[in-house]
């Protein structure tokens, strides 16, 4: 039953919408309604306004860290721990996708997942960070450094030599990041892919 509260309460906290609530804050436009419809940073981002961006951000990936930490802290310290830390990266992070607050219309959850591999061990999140920065410094495409970067965890994990259930974890994170990531993958094949801090 305790392991039930830790899965349905990283499920609540995953599907806390940062983009909506800071828009909200900032007095701009509901993120589905505009870009790409995406409540994500890269989409509150087309607005101009970067402190709303950013708080997104952050909100996105602390909701992640935090539903690991609170697990890893005082979830039961026994050999079941790291399958329950397992199943509440997965609960926050399908939160982020398909938030109960927001009528299951959440983001493709790049910050959530790296707030969950910082959690899991903050080495994991850096490599997989440095891994987004590189590439989106060269490319200045989001979408193509977040998949990069996604691809790149499940390798990272097993690098690190982590339990065979947090490579699980990440190869999992990875498998939805791609699939929300479908329409901007055709767009990268079709060359229409819009820059970071464009209008399209």
């Amino acid at each position: 039953m305790l392991n039930l509260v830790f899965v349905v309460g990283a499920y609540l906290i995953g599907s806390i919408s940062f983009a909506v609530l800071t828009s909200k804050a900032f007095g701009l436009p509901d993120p589905r309604s505009y870009g790409s419809g995406n409540p994500g940073a890269t989409n509150v981002l087309r607005t101009g306004k970067k402190a709303a961006a950013a708080l997104t951000l952050l909100g996105d990936a602390a909701k992640g860290w935090l539903a690991v930490y609170l697990t890893l802290k005082f979830g039961p310290q026994d050999a079941q721990l790291v399958g329950l830390v397992a199943s509440v990266s997965i609960a926050v992070f399908l939160g982020h996708l398909f938030p109960v607050f927001f009528r299951f219309q959440g983001g493709k959850g790049v910050a959530t997942a790296l707030g969950i591999l910082l959690a899991l061990n903050p080495w994991l999140g850096l490599a997989a960070f440095g891994t987004w920065l590189v590439v989106a410094k060269v490319f200045k495409v989001s979408s193509l450094a977040a998949l990069i970067a996604a691809a790149c965890a499940p390798i990272y994990t097993w690098l690190f030599h982590e339990p065979l259930e947090y490579t699980a974890v990440a190869f999992t994170l990875a498998l939805l990041l791609i699939w929300r990531h479908k329409k901007n993958i055709q767009n990268l094949l079709a060359g229409r892919e819009g820059k970071i801090g464009g209008q399209t």
